[in-house]
């Protein structure tokens, strides 16, 4: 038996043990990531955006401390992901916290600051209260300083602190040129395009006239949507623009049609691009694709005297989900195209091809013109081609230059938002996928891993009737099926037992 001075001094060598865990945890903290896209884990744009910095940034976070349990976590989260930036900074990043609702000095220096309270039920003594909360920070560097005026939970949370911070850091944004005056939209109809791309680019828009080249400053150039003739000297200099080794991001379809209008399809008038983009390795269909993975549209129904909506899906606006293994395409999972055509690379091999995009293996092509029947029932015979691209990149020797740079896209306004009351909101993953082409385009800015971090749009695959039954059935008779295995095995165990009990092998 242990004497009472051998109890006390193992209890302290454990508590002094402990003690000494705790300390070093503190500064070795570390966090297990078990998620799928590793959204607890450092990405390597924001390692490399803390290795650069040239100088300190203070992160004020404004949080109000008693934040119910549904709120709790994204405070607990913001304060690991600080700490972990702290850790990769080199000193360069330092924190604190600041609970507004302790005073009205500190209430109003957040609002002064431009961050608002967010008004949040909360139980309390089975009464229901509100209370005003704040969730936001401000990053200072210097004299300048960059809003978050409400974090927001999940993935985007490391998104937008260090895209906050690259702000913060880059002193001269490099230029990409938009350009304009051959029918595509204005920056003002690019608003989600151009709000992702201002983070780390100044957009210029650039209309190319007889006298004017294309600066070689340009890091990219762009040209979305054309739909008026391009004169032979544009042409030109995209051409001269390319052969200096230049990068050029292309997002057009010879396709034309309104449903709003008319339900008719038909080839665009030639504008010249089609023939510029086969002298670059590029062949843009005279068909329109199909597939049985597609968005709906809203179909108007009169039955009886009541006029009714419904969705109906519409395979002319294909859902595309199939991706390269590329810097341009990585972490995208749905794109919506419509009107697309297929695109057929015919480049040399002294250029590196790569196919982006690419419908699903039930898919399809329609000659035009084409009518369009809104009610028409597809079939599966209907979908006879697979994996037709959609969007294809080039590098490497494109005409005459050596390390030049060509994407291009066969949907026109796929990232296009419209003007004034006429817009209207894109998908997420269309607009992460033009700027992951212009990060690539513009030699990366590293922030391809970051944009798509935890984004998910996932739709559902299409099965035949049979798979869909079989699946049905599996899930309401396996289980059932795996209780009666489970059982029948202990049954067994039991009678083997009950038989050794018996013959006294105990």
């Amino acid at each position: 038996m242990m004497k009472t001075g051998q109890i006390i001094s193992r209890v302290t060598i454990i508590l002094a043990i402990i003690i000494v865990i705790n300390l070093i945890s503190r500064k070795l903290y570390f966090r297990l990531d078990f998620t799928e896209d590793h959204r607890y884990t450092l990405s390597k744009a924001t390692e490399n955006t803390l290795d650069e910095l040239e100088d300190v940034i203070t992160i004020t976070a404004y949080f109000t401390e008693d934040l119910p349990p549904q709120m709790l976590s994204v405070r607990t989260d913001f304060e690991d992901l600080l700490t972990e930036y702290e850790q990769n900074s080199g000193g360069n990043l330092v924190y604190e916290f600041i609970n507004p609702n302790e005073s009205e000095e500190f209430e109003g220096e957040a609002q002064q600051k431009g961050i608002r309270p967010v008004m949040i039920n909360v139980t309390e003594s089975d009464q229901v209260q509100q209370l005003r909360a704040y969730l936001g920070a401000v990053l200072q560097m210097g004299e300048n300083s960059e809003v978050l005026p409400i974090i927001q939970p999940g993935a985007s949370m490391e998104y937008d602190l260090t895209t906050a911070i690259k702000k913060l850091a880059i002193t001269d944004k490099p230029k990409i040129a938009l350009i304009q005056g051959n029918g595509e939209p204005s920056i003002t109809g690019l608003t989600q395009l151009n709000s992702q791309l201002s983070i780390l680019y100044e957009v210029d828009p650039l209309n190319i006239t007889d006298s004017i080249s294309i600066p070689p400053y340009y890091k990219a150039v762009i040209m979305i949507d054309p739909s008026d003739t391009i004169p032979i000297s544009t042409f030109r200099k995209l051409d001269d623009y390319l052969n200096s080794n230049g990068s050029i991001f292309i997002a057009y379809s010879n396709i034309s049609g309104d449903l709003n209008q008319q339900a008719y399809f038909q080839i665009a008038n030639d504008i010249g691009i089609k023939s510029w983009l086969n002298s670059k390795g590029i062949r843009m269909g005279d068909q329109v694709i199909i597939d049985a993975t597609s968005a709906s549209v809203s179909v108007q129904q009169q039955q009886g005297p009541f006029r009714f909506t419904t969705q109906i899906q519409f395979p002319y606006f294909p859902i595309i989900g199939e991706f390269a293994d590329h810097p341009a395409s990585k972490g995208i999972e749905s794109l919506v195209l419509q009107l697309a055509c297929p695109i057929t690379v015919t480049a040399d091999t002294t250029v590196k091809a790569t196919v982006l995009a690419q419908s699903s293996e039930k898919s399809g092509v329609e000659g035009l013109p084409a009518y369009v029947d809104i009610n028409r029932q597809w079939t599966l015979d209907s979908f006879s081609d697979k994996e037709l691209a959609v969007a294809v990149a080039l590098e490497g020797g494109i005409g005459n230059a050596t390390d030049a740079r060509l994407a291009v896209v066969s949907n026109g306004d796929f990232v296009t938002n419209g003007e004034g009351q006429r817009a209207q909101q894109v998908n997420q993953d269309n607009i992460n996928f033009a700027a992951n082409i212009i990060d690539w385009l513009s030699d990366d800015t590293g922030l391809v891993d970051l944009r798509t971090k935890g984004i998910t749009n996932r739709p559902l695959v299409q099965l035949e009737d049979s798979e869909r039954a079989l699946i049905k059935y599996l899930n309401v008779f396996l289980p059932i099926l795996l209780i009666l295995v489970y059982a029948f095995i202990r049954k067994q165990r039991y009678l083997r037992k009950k038989q050794n009990w018996l013959q006294g092998n105990y």
